[in-house]
């Protein structure tokens, strides 16, 4: 199985990528530098995005999980905070950036039948809003509406999508205090994905396996 990863550089990305490879399997990790084993992709770069998916030509790729996030407006206030473009650097890597590279690698996840998967966030559920890092909130949101678009969108081609809610991690995002640790997350996430089918393609699911409120 080809896995490409984005975002392995450290965290939830990293530990997916080291389950993947322990278990045999070839995995594309990348991170916004390279090095260390991993492709260069700045995810808010289009012509980033495309020049990974040239790179990898026309090898299969079985799954695709768009991982790399960030979260910049935490501890933000409503009065004087969340700045124009704060918005538009978020939702260009956590939005645009799974968006650009599902298009730039439809022809290896359609020659494989293969499976894409967004990591989304409990965040983004509109059943669960709160009133702060509404930047991060709407990125994960729109995310989650992009997902389920796009497994409409690609059912007839046999490409299955599912979003994940990969639970609160710890990570420089999660904290030191967090509830779970990335491998921990990554494992549970792997299961989920390993399920994942046309039949159930739009799901929105936590990390253990829970379908979670929209």
């Amino acid at each position: 199985m080809h896995v490409v990863i984005t975002g392995a550089s450290r965290g939830v990305g990293a530990a997916l990528k080291a389950a993947y490879e322990a278990e045999g399997h070839k995995v594309t990790g990348t991170s916004r530098t390279g090095g260390d084993g991993l492709v260069a992709l700045d995810v808010s770069d289009a012509g980033s995005i495309r020049a990974m998916a040239d790179a990898l030509g026309d090898a299969p790729v079985d799954l695709l999980v768009c991982n790399a996030g960030v979260y910049l407006d935490k501890g933000h206030a409503l009065d004087d905070g969340y700045p124009a473009e704060m918005w538009a650097e978020q939702l260009a890597v956590n939005v645009t950036g799974p968006f650009l590279c599902v298009q730039a690698l439809l022809p290896n996840l359609r020659a494989a039948g293969g499976k894409v998967a967004i990591i989304s966030s409990q965040m983004g559920s509109s059943t669960l809003a709160t009133g702060n890092a509404l930047i991060y909130r709407a990125s994960k949101a729109a995310a989650l509406n992009l997902g389920m678009n796009l497994a409409a969108a690609l059912k007839e081609d046999g490409v299955a999508v599912g979003i994940y809610h990969p639970g609160w991690v710890q990570t420089d995002m999660g904290g030191a205090s967090a509830a779970i640790t990335p491998e921990e997350s990554a494992g549970g996430l792997i299961e989920r994905f390993a399920v994942l089918t046309p039949e159930t393609t739009g799901c929105f699911e936590t990390w253990n396996g829970r379908a979670h409120a929209i």
